[in-house]
């Protein structure tokens, strides 16, 4: 927008006129800092796919924020990006990008099982652990899974619903 002598003029967004401030973006966080999740179920391979993504980071940074927490001792815990970070180590970056959430561990299991399990190259065991892992926290959360049933529809235990996100039948 120009004003009449034909200056731009700079209009702020509505998260600024209301003083928002949004907790979510990434600020850079020393990797020297962080530490792997507790149980982390997936493997980290230094393979060609590894070095492809070392070789990205090289040229264009970690795109992606990982995301971490901060556990009991105020120390990062990373929750989704382990490869991420291994590449960056390997690139040679000391700093990476990261969103810090605060998350409990049961938040934080379903939320690095969520991020990891669509990855093509997970061994069936990876998957299994992470699924019985995610199983476990859905338990101690007591997830409730009735909550957007019609009257008409039955309600699943938190391993069905697992069993159908997975495509698997329990009682096969």
């Amino acid at each position: 927008m120009k004003n009449r002598s034909g200056e731009k003029i700079k209009l702020a967004s509505i998260d600024e006129l209301l003083g928002v401030v949004n907790e979510e973006s990434a600020m850079e966080i020393e990797i020297s800092k962080i530490h792997p999740f507790k149980n982390h179920p997936f493997k980290v391979l230094d393979d060609e796919k590894m070095q492809d993504l070392v070789e990205s980071v090289k040229i264009n940074g970690v795109l992606t924020p990982v995301l971490l927490r901060m556990d009991e001792n105020e120390e990062y815990e990373m929750v989704s990006g382990h490869r991420r970070m291994h590449a960056a180590q390997l690139a040679g970056l000391t700093m990476i990008p990261a969103i810090v959430r605060e998350l409990s561990d049961d938040d934080a299991i379903v939320a690095m099982v969520d991020a990891n399990i669509q990855r093509e190259e997970l061994l069936p065991s990876e998957k299994a652990f992470a699924y019985k892992m995610k199983l476990e926290a859905m338990k101690r959360q007591g997830v409730r899974t009735d909550l957007t049933l019609s009257q008409n529809e039955t309600k699943l235990r938190s391993d069905e619903v697992l069993s159908k996100q997975v495509g698997e039948n329990l009682y096969d």
